[in-house]
């Protein structure tokens, strides 16, 4: 994967581990080679693990939490 557009394109999906084993491959072999793209990566990479360290220490009220399960459970 020599274009940077085509990188950026798949970076979230890379990121999610959404890829088959050879896109993957393509993809970190390309930011292994395009410093740019890496700093992408590393930014975006940044990103979701802060909102996902700060999801974690939320929690959702119990009143949404009872609705919710009720919701779940209703046959």
């Amino acid at each position: 994967m020599d274009n940077c557009k085509e990188a950026v394109k798949r970076l979230n999906e890379y990121l999610d581990r959404e890829l088959s084993d050879e896109e993957q491959q393509v993809v970190r072999r390309h930011l292994e080679h395009c410093p740019p793209c890496l700093d992408l990566f590393r930014f975006e990479e940044n990103v979701l693990t802060f909102v996902g360290e700060r999801c974690r220490e939320t929690t959702a009220p119990p009143s949404l939490r009872d609705k919710v399960q009720k919701l779940c459970h209703h046959d």
